[in-house]
């Protein structure tokens, strides 16, 4: 089984690839496109020339590799997708053949993390309209949209009930990890995950709504509708 998990940046999506890379049965890959995202935009993002030697700069032969053979033997295999590097020409036909998940979250939360690790984001950078536009090709497969707050207040229910969404028995395993990373971390792990880094499980509890800038809140207005959009999908389950 191949999972393709689409999500935006500072969406929970880490501590995601940690609870299934916890599972005796799931290999995990981290963002695979972020190299080849980077090659052809030339952007200069924190670690940018350690991620470029780290990965694979062409997003054909990474597209192959999700459909490849699954590391170590396992029988899952888990990659965790950022949505906004999947630019127009890089291919997704290979989605036919994975069970893709939606992973959302409120943009106003979205926004503060991020802007905490790097500046003046744009909508381009958060990657809530190409979320949108990845769902909106799938939608025919029925695919999974998930809360990052539903999972939150509520993390045995919330990954239950995603897990028999996808037709995957549940594991223990997935409510709690090592504290320390994962061996799987992508190269810009030491600069955007040490909050998970010394987590070793979900939180349970959601913040209150964060304080944004002036130009952190028309950024959030610009993005609210693509959320609200893949809102209404979300999966509903009972949190006790």
């Amino acid at each position: 089984m191949r999972i393709a998990m689409w999500s935006g940046p500072r969406n929970l999506s880490t501590a995601m690839m940690y609870a299934f890379g916890n599972r005796p049965d799931t290999a995990v890959w981290d963002e695979p496109f972020y190299a080849a995202y980077l090659a052809v935009t030339g952007l200069d993002h924190p670690m940018r020339a350690e991620i470029l030697k780290a990965g694979d700069p062409d997003p054909k032969r990474v597209a192959t590799r999700c459909l490849g053979p699954i590391p170590e033997g396992k029988s899952v295999f888990f990659q965790k997708h950022m949505t906004h590097h999947m630019l127009p020409d890089f291919p997704l036909g290979w989605l036919e053949n994975a069970t893709s998940i939606f992973l959302i979250r409120r943009p106003d939360r979205v926004i503060a993390s991020y802007h905490a690790k790097r500046e003046n984001p744009t909508l381009d950078d958060l990657g809530f309209r190409q979320q949108a536009d990845i769902y909106a090709r799938l939608n025919a497969q029925n695919p999974v949209v998930i809360d990052s707050d539903d999972i939150l207040k509520a993390p045995d229910p919330a990954l239950r009930a995603l897990c028999k969404a996808i037709n995957l028995p549940f594991s223990p395993a997935m409510l709690h990890w090592p504290s320390g990373g994962h061996a799987d971390d992508g190269a810009w792990a030491k600069h955007w995950y040490g909050s998970v880094h010394h987590s070793t499980g979900f939180t349970k509890r959601v913040s209150p709504p964060p304080k944004l800038t002036t130009e952190g809140a028309t950024l959030c207005k610009q993005a609210q509708p693509y959320y609200d959009q893949l809102s209404q999908h979300r999966l509903q389950f009972q949190s006790h």
